[in-house]
């Protein structure tokens, strides 16, 4: 990625990641589309770069901070620059989970703490032909993570059965995990 005047460049990015909340704001980022850069996020959270794995988390991390959702797919974004990678299913995972208080706090493979509330919901889908859950959780601006099995099994010991349904409550809010039976 180039880097101008308007461009806090690497070094800059990568102070705001590890500030306290450590996210730059990309949403505030409107750089022309450079092109698709051959990154690729697999499902199993491995950032691929020219089919070789990141090996380093800092960079994961610095990349994960600058990932946006647009309309045509996600970006890595700076002031100057707008890159595509391809995800193949959600750019995150949430690889664990902590009780704080009343609320569930998820933290995800790049680091994030987040806790599921209104604005981060959790939305369990079902495979209508395997009945498989496909659970997610919302991290920031579109940005979605894949709950992880061993989470979710968590999750479901955590729920309690309201009528035919496993319901889930973090705060004041219910998040409904599925059927019971």
């Amino acid at each position: 990625m180039t880097s101008d005047a308007r461009s806090p460049g690497l070094s800059g990015i990568a102070r705001a990641a590890q500030s306290e909340r450590g996210l730059p704001p990309v949403h505030l980022w409107h750089p022309e589309h450079c092109g698709d850069i051959d990154i690729v996020i697999r499902a199993d959270g491995v950032w691929m770069h020219e089919g070789s794995p990141i090996g380093r988390p800092e960079l994961v991390r610095l990349f994960s901070t600058v990932l946006r959702l647009d309309p045509d797919g996600h970006h890595l974004v700076t002031p100057a620059e707008k890159l595509r990678i391809s995800v193949e299913d959600l750019p995150f995972r949430a690889v664990a989970v902590r009780a704080q208080g009343d609320d569930l706090v998820f933290t995800t493979d790049v680091g994030d703490a987040v806790t599921a509330d209104a604005d981060h919901p959790i939305v369990v889908e079902t495979d209508p032909a395997t009945g498989e859950p496909s659970p997610r959780l919302h991290v920031r601006r579109g940005l979605q993570a894949r709950i992880v099995r061993s989470v979710f099994y968590d999750l479901v010991e955590r729920a309690q059965a309201v009528g035919d349904r496993l319901v889930l409550r973090s705060g004041d809010q219910a998040f409904d995990l599925g059927r019971t039976t």
